[in-house]
């Protein structure tokens, strides 16, 4: 089977899938360079409130295709880069679901989604030191941010793999799941925040993620969106709220 990124949505929950299962679901150049064509198109469409990441069959991602690194030039890794920020940006929740191996730029795609919950026995690594690569900047410092620096520095260092134990303990991994429990977790709590207010989740994420100057504009969509004035009605009629904004 050849390479591919293999997107779906269903109940509001869009879930792609990373396929490359020959090598482990390794990203090849033309999966990182699909990869924000089929962000952007997930994310106008209105009936996606949540997209999971994840990986065929017992692996995430091993990483990029070494095989590909031979050639001459940095395409891979700009490529990697432009995909990972795209993840990034997404204006919806993102959670990656790992099980198996998250290695190189597979953790790169794990740490831009806003979640991560993995499956005991899932092992996490970013290997760039046992290549000679330079790791990217944007990349080095998302991860600081998520781990920690010394943390970050630990694992950029050394290269070594952790398990999903450390990787909660670190705050890479939010939760860990007992292997076979791990869809049924993510098909629950994506369904939970698919129910949310989409324009709180969507605030969050950006001022999270530090952009401090766009109070302004949010407070303007808060009182455009009714959200706010439903919300409070579903709470004192008991009864689930059915927000609008972004549909």
């Amino acid at each position: 089977m050849e390479p591919q990124l293999k997107a779906s949505v269903t109940d509001g929950i869009a879930t792609v899938v990373i396929a490359n299962p020959a090598k482990r679901n390794a990203m090849s150049a033309g999966m990182w360079r699909a990869l924000p064509d089929v962000l952007e198109r997930l994310a106008a469409d209105p009936e996606v409130r949540v997209l999971v990441l994840t990986g065929e069959g017992d692996t995430f991602c091993a990483g990029a295709d070494i095989s590909a690194l031979r050639e001459p030039g940095d395409e891979q890794q700009s490529l990697a880069v432009r995909a990972e920020e795209a993840l990034a940006a997404f204006p919806k929740p993102t959670l990656a679901a790992v099980r198996g191996f998250c290695v190189g730029g597979g953790s790169q795609l794990a740490a831009a989604c806003d979640l991560r919950f993995a499956e005991e026995g899932a092992r996490f690594g970013i290997t760039p030191a046992k290549l000679g690569i330079v790791y990217p900047s944007s990349s080095t410092r998302r991860l600081a941010a998520l781990v920690g620096p010394s943390a970050a520095k630990y694992l950029l260092f050394s290269g070594e793999l952790i398990d999903a134990e450390r990787a909660l303990r670190t705050g890479l991994v939010d939760e860990l799941h007992p292997v076979g429990e791990l869809d049924e977790r993510v098909e629950t709590f994506c369904r939970v925040l698919a129910s949310r207010s989409l324009l709180t989740q969507a605030a969050a994420k950006e001022f999270a993620d530090g952009r401090a100057d766009r109070d302004g504009h949010w407070a303007e969509q808060a009182r455009g969106s009714g959200d706010a004035a439903e919300g409070v009605a579903a709470f004192l009629e008991r009864r689930p709220p059915r927000f609008t904004y972004g549909i």
